[in-house]
């Protein structure tokens, strides 16, 4: 009887903690966490309510009563809530099952102190190997989330280039380079000839030689006078010196998803991601191009940061359900090798381990400008582009044009935000 009452008790202080105001919430997700806190009982000293939470299936709920706890240090609390979400969640199911199966994987890693292990026993696929790349082309093919970036910033740079005869584009995160490829051919078509191009991509060198085989093979193709600079380094290492910027060049440099993973000064003195930012602005360049997830995840705390998760991937795990049928078989690699260790990372880890730091394009504005860039607004016609490339996806995505930016949103929620400097 003293366990169901310690219980009771335990359970009652978490709701009435629960239904508080929550401090030191980022005002662009105070909608979310209203949203939230919305759904929990307004009677918050009956036991019963979170039981029934817990029998209708209202796992939303049950997640944020479990961050809660675990944000309050109420180990009772949390590893019974734990324990109830683990019969509630599945990899196969609903897409709020799906992302609350990762989301389940990322509080009982905090808790455990073994995030960081976590995130990158999720990471140890090699990225070029093959089998990881179908996964990233079925996501690439099935949501326009990386089309919408690439051509949005491909379309800022081909403006701002077309009167350029000598191009270097610097790419902060290469990848597989599958940016470029449209961009090359583009440039091809150029009335009076394509221009010489010239890119340099940071990234991983076995990667990188594949990069520049592929970009060689296909310039040549397409008579594009081209050369590859390969860096081989991390982004937070890269110096100017490694850029090999020249003289009558004109300087495109592109920044497609991968400024949140630099630490800012919340993290480090050495504040990575203004550094970069103001090393790019001395070279001088033509245009520069910023594509990030449009989500507050950088330096909310911990409970504010675990709704922000939620609301965001909810959205994105359910566009992923209408295009991907359930019993696709690549579909659980694709959420598990492409999203779920970018969740893990968020909930689970704090500190220079936490490594998605997604920032809303409010502050990447306030971060550009300070380092001395002004806006290069995109032209309606990028936008025209990607709203026609939209139709062949559900009628869910939509497209917004505001101050010169885009953004990429799905039914009410924004995912992506893309824009230019100069």
């Amino acid at each position: 009887m003293e366990n169901v009452r310690g219980l009771r008790h335990n359970l009652r202080e978490v709701e009435t903690i629960m239904l508080k105001p929550l401090p030191g919430i980022a005002e662009s997700i105070n909608d979310v966490v209203c949203h939230e806190l919305s759904m929990w009982p307004e009677d918050a000293n009956d036991l019963l309510l979170i039981v029934e939470a817990i029998s209708r299936g209202d796992l939303k709920w049950v997640l944020a009563a479990c961050a809660k706890a675990v944000s309050e240090d109420n180990l009772l609390m949390a590893r019974w809530c734990i324990g109830e979400l683990r019969g509630m969640v599945s990899i196969s199911g609903e897409p709020i099952q799906r992302l609350g199966a990762y989301m389940l994987e990322g509080l009982v890693a905090r808790l455990a102190a073994s995030g960081s292990s976590i995130y990158k026993s999720l990471q140890s696929r090699e990225p070029e190997s093959y089998e990881f790349l179908s996964y990233v082309y079925v996501l690439h093919e099935v949501c326009p989330y990386f089309k919408f970036g690439y051509m949005s910033a491909n379309g800022a740079i081909a403006e701002a280039m077309k009167d350029e005869e000598r191009i270097h584009i610097i790419d902060f995160q290469i990848g597989q380079g599958s940016q470029w490829i449209a961009l090359i051919q583009a440039f091809a078509a150029r009335p009076g000839g394509a221009p010489n191009i010239r890119i340099t991509g940071i990234g991983d060198g076995s990667v990188l030689v594949t990069v520049k085989k592929r970009l060689e093979k296909l310039a040549k193709k397409f008579d594009v006078p081209f050369k590859f600079n390969a860096v081989s380094k991390p982004s937070s290492e890269v110096e100017v010196e490694d850029l090999d910027v020249r003289e009558g060049e004109a300087l495109g440099v592109n920044f497609a998803y991968m400024l949140h993973h630099l630490p800012d000064e919340s993290v480090s003195m050495e504040n990575h991601r203004d550094r970069l930012l103001r090393m790019v602005k001395s070279l001088s360049p033509k245009v520069v191009t910023l594509v990030e997830q449009e989500c507050n995840t950088n330096t909310s705390p911990f409970l504010a940061r675990f709704l922000e998760t939620l609301s965001y991937y909810t959205a994105m795990f359910e566009s992923i359900d209408v295009m991907l049928p359930r019993n696709h078989k690549e579909r659980i690699n694709v959420e598990q090798h492409c999203l779920a260790r970018d969740v893990v990372n968020i909930i689970a880890c704090e500190g220079a381990e936490r490594i998605e730091r997604h920032e809303l394009l409010g502050k990447w504005k306030s971060r550009f400008s300070m380092a001395g860039f002004k806006p290069y607004p995109l032209s309606s016609i990028i936008s025209a582009t990607i709203k026609a490339l939209l139709k062949d996806y559900s009628n869910g995505y939509g497209i917004e044009e505001r101050d010169g930016a885009l953004y990429l949103g799905w039914m009410d929620r924004i995912l992506i935000s893309s824009c230019a400097w100069k």
